[in-house]
């Protein structure tokens, strides 16, 4: 169809002639309300954006005479770091004299990679700056493909419940209260 009969005929039902592909031979237009066309296409760019993993690099500082209980405690936040998708940065900090005893940091750290080896492997090996000692977990391919799904579905889960016409938060299942004891009088 020449430009011309093409233009024309958008005119008369109060469309725009968009070129789609201009690279084509011929070129490809198509007749589209302009706005809704690029109102759809941010509408779809937002949508592919909430379905993105955010990687974050979450830091846990311990000192070498970290206590076991403090030490089982971060660990554990490590772990969930790690199975959310994010990386860890274990981080040894060292004051006063402590810096003179580097391997007790070592040690530390490599029984944090130890206790995480199911969920995370280590992306950069302990290395000391100045007097912090550090070292970076990855979540491990497994872990970080669970992640993913689960964002997934917490993105579909979303757009379902704005279907609906419930925000986000109101679909999501709310938790029973806990078994609560009456206050002593």
């Amino acid at each position: 169809m020449p430009i011309e009969a093409a233009l024309e005929r958008a005119r008369t039902e109060g469309l725009d002639l968009v070129e789609i592909s201009p690279m084509a031979s011929p070129p490809v237009c198509k007749l589209m309300d302009y706005g809704k066309f690029k109102y759809e296409e941010k509408k779809k760019a937002a949508e592919s954006k909430r379905a993105q993993v955010v990687i974050q690099l979450k830091e846990v500082k311990l000192r070498p005479k970290t206590e076991e209980h403090d030490y089982e405690f971060k660990v554990r936040n490590m772990r969930r770091f790690l199975e959310e998708g994010n990386k860890a940065k274990v981080v040894i900090q060292f004051r006063g004299r402590e810096i003179t005893h580097r391997e007790q940091g070592t040690v530390i750290l490599n029984d944090v990679a130890q206790d995480l080896k199911d969920v995370g492997v280590v992306e950069q090996p302990p290395r000391m700056e100045g007097r912090l000692m550090f070292m970076i977990l990855a979540p491990t391919a497994k872990v970080a493909q669970r992640a993913r799904e689960l964002v997934k579905q917490a993105a579909v889960t979303a757009k379902r419940a704005q279907a609906a016409g419930k925000p986000a938060a109101e679909s999501a299942p709310v938790a029973a209260p806990q078994d609560e004891q009456p206050a002593a009088p």
